[in-house]
């Protein structure tokens, strides 16, 4: 009781020298973080993002997303802001905001979106973000929280099991806005939108698409989508197309840009890019660096842009690869078993690569055990690594020594070949659906992912003249 009344004062002082007012909603809010603080985490989370992820190396499609978004950033209540808007090579349908002015678009997303105004709607939502300092908010509750003077953490669950691995600055794509900030942005990037003389009926159509593109990948599991990051506080479609009835301007004179939009898209990359490695059943295979890697049967698999792991189908094991950068594999190796929390146990018996080490580590869930070796393929040291719980690493060694083995060069003439498949566009010459318009111009992905793409349903009429988008090219993954 006593330590609580004593908290009070302290509490009183935080709340009167540490809130202040919104610049975007004019209202009182909690700022622990002054903006010079906020824009420099922003500056640096951005650098991380850019070297994690890696921007879109076509300057036609960064001179686009930048002359969208930036001019509606500069006419928004914080256009002092050192404001940036880039799109990464990313397949993952999103878009996030980082504190301070940086802005991200991934090439998933563009390629699910029709117009410009759809695209303004998108970035419009994410500066709305920024302007009312909803991640500055979430960031000061959580020194409070850590500071023991609030219950609880506004901190994503996976941040609470990754933040020991992850950069400070990437820990703020995980942080999650509540319902009332997805509203306020709703509503602010609506206003940037249309004061920037975008089509704003376009956010319904971006809400739609995003609907359907969560439930064709069902329900997003393992997927970052804007549907997952962005919780939908309500139905968000109805919303949309309230605020665009109720505005006083005459919609049809708004901008839409549809033509000059998916003319940006012309021969953008879609989907993963298999020349950073692709799956043929069970077997992982990186035309880039010329490797292979065979998985256990049954285990469920995912490439990610910094690793590509298997985890067993009781998932209380993981096996799997991370590049590790130009160094050494002894120097490699070295360092991994001296971090603090690895203790190494031996060298691995016959069958594991040259130099293979069995550790243990202590984690929060426990005691865990494994088997790591460094290898050097395309001029790049690549960690193949596979853990389990202490108890359990007996059951799974024969697992992990299969994989790690099973590493070698990649000698498939036609894997070495593949590249990734590409958005082409393409009129359509009479009034016919895109059944039969994907008849008549094959796409490399099913009918309902390019109505999807497309924003219309298969069996839709597509007007003559209509510029449609199609998939060509590319590699599919065989069960």
């Amino acid at each position: 009781m006593t330590s609580r009344l004593r908290l009070l004062p302290l509490l009183a002082l935080l709340t009167v020298t540490t809130c202040v007012r919104n610049p975007a909603t004019g209202k009182r809010m909690l700022s622990l973080v002054s903006e010079n603080d906020e824009i420099a985490l922003g500056k640096q989370s951005a650098e991380e993002v850019r070297g994690s992820i890696g921007l879109i190396q076509e300057p036609k499609v960064q001179e686009y997303v930048a002359r969208v978004g930036l001019p509606m950033a500069k006419a928004s209540e914080r256009p002092e802001l050192p404001w940036t808007v880039q799109a990464v090579d990313d397949p993952v349908v999103n878009a996030f905001a980082l504190p301070g002015g940086p802005v991200f678009v991934t090439r998933g997303l563009l390629t699910a979106l029709n117009s410009e105004a759809e695209l303004a709607s998108v970035l419009g939502h994410e500066i709305a973000h920024i302007t009312a300092r909803h991640s500055v908010e979430q960031l000061s509750q959580a020194q409070l929280a850590q500071a023991g003077l609030l219950l609880g953490s506004v901190l994503s669950e996976d941040i609470a099991r990754f933040g020991g691995l992850a950069a400070a600055g990437l820990q703020l794509l995980f942080l999650k806005y509540g319902r009332d900030d997805e509203r306020q942005a709703d509503e602010l990037g609506f206003k940037y939108m249309l004061n920037d003389g975008y089509d704003v009926r376009a956010a319904a159509n971006v809400f739609a698409t995003l609907d359907r593109v969560g439930k064709a990948a069902g329900g997003g599991q393992g997927l970052p989508t804007w549907l997952s990051t962005h919780p939908d506080p309500g139905d968000r479609v109805k919303a949309a197309q309230a605020r665009a009835a109720e505005v006083n301007v005459d919609v049809n004179q708004l901008k839409d840009g549809r033509e000059e939009y998916l003319a940006m898209l012309q021969g953008m990359a879609y989907g993963d890019d298999p020349r950073q490695g692709f799956f043929r059943g069970n077997v992982f295979m990186h035309p880039g660096l010329r490797f292979q890697l065979t998985f256990p049967q049954g285990w469920k698999t995912a490439n990610q842009p910094q690793q590509v792991a298997g985890v067993s189908p009781q998932e209380d094991a993981i096996v799997g690869l991370v590049p590790t950068g130009n160094i050494a594999p002894q120097e490699a190796m070295q360092r991994f078993l001296s971090q603090e929390g690895i203790q190494p146990v031996s060298a691995a018996p016959t069958g594991f690569p040259q130099g293979a080490a069995f550790f243990q580590a202590q984690t929060e869930q426990g005691a865990i055990a494994g088997v790591t070796a460094f290898v050097t393929q395309g001029g790049t040291t690549l960690q193949l690594l596979g853990y389990t719980s202490a108890q359990q690493l007996p059951a799974y060694e024969d697992a992990f020594r299969a994989t790690f083995s099973s590493f070698g060069e990649l000698t498939d003439a036609s894997a070495l070949a593949v590249q990734p498949a590409r958005i082409e566009l393409a009129k359509v010459p009479s009034p016919m659906t895109l059944q039969q318009f994907n008849e008549q111009n094959p796409s490399t992905i099913p009918v309902e992912e390019l109505a999807i793409i497309n924003g219309v349903q298969p069996g839709d009429t597509l007007p003559a003249g209509r510029t449609v988008k199609r998939v060509t090219g590319g590699v599919k993954s065989t069960p």
